[in-house]
């Protein structure tokens, strides 16, 4: 799967990751850090992703 890491412009490839949790994990994010978007869809992190997607995967900061 293809992977699009906002705003570093960074991608990179991730085979199996399942669902959105475990591709966090793989990416060493937590669910609080980013947020996930295939297809301009926000993705929750139950939601299970395909070999084929091509995801985007913002950072996002708390700066409260």
């Amino acid at each position: 799967m293809q992977i699009l890491i906002e705003p570093d412009n960074k991608m990179v490839h991730i085979e199996r990751s399942g669902n959105v949790i475990n591709l966090l994990k793989k990416l060493e994010l937590r669910p609080n850090q980013a947020i996930v978007i295939r297809e301009n869809e926000l993705l929750t992190p139950d939601r299970m992703l395909d070999e084929e997607d091509k995801i985007v995967v913002r950072k996002i900061a708390s700066r409260g």
